[in-house]
């Protein structure tokens, strides 16, 4: 009986005493998180914020094959994009693209197309105004 004892706190002893005291410091750190009301992993976190990009222009997407004209109203859009309040200081007007896949499409009256935007990594869109254009499809033209 007296070796089990032994053997059950003698035998890995550093090992044991470094799991308890990293299980005393993960406890200690969590427990002072839960008092204060603050996460350890705040820090860590990015600055989010919002930016409005007005009058940015339209581009329609076609076949190559597609020789038709196109007409969209309105021409350009207003983008609000969020995202690290670093990356959104150093975004331009030219790094959103605001898209109109016009591709697939035969013949049409009245027709409203919804409007994609691509940004760059590590940012959103969060609102396109409007979020769709109306498309005309304007008469051949003869040569």
């Amino acid at each position: 009986m007296i070796d089990f004892v032994r053997r059950l706190f003698f035998h890995d002893f550093w090992l044991k005493l470094f799991s308890l005291s990293l299980a005393v410091l993960i406890w200690l750190t969590v427990s002072f998180a839960i008092k204060k009301d603050v996460s350890p992993v705040a820090s860590l976190t990015m600055d989010v914020a919002t930016r409005p990009f007005s009058g940015l222009p339209l581009i329609l997407l076609s076949s190559a094959a597609d020789v038709r004209d196109f007409k969209v109203t309105p021409k350009e859009v207003e983008v609000t994009v969020q995202g690290d309040k670093r990356i959104l200081d150093k975004l331009e007007k030219k790094d959103i693209r605001v898209i109109v896949d016009l591709t697939g499409i035969e013949s049409a009256r009245d027709l409203h197309k919804r409007i994609d935007v691509s940004t760059p990594a590590g940012v959103t869109h969060v609102r396109v105004d409007p979020e769709e254009v109306a498309v005309t499809i304007l008469p051949k033209r003869s040569n």
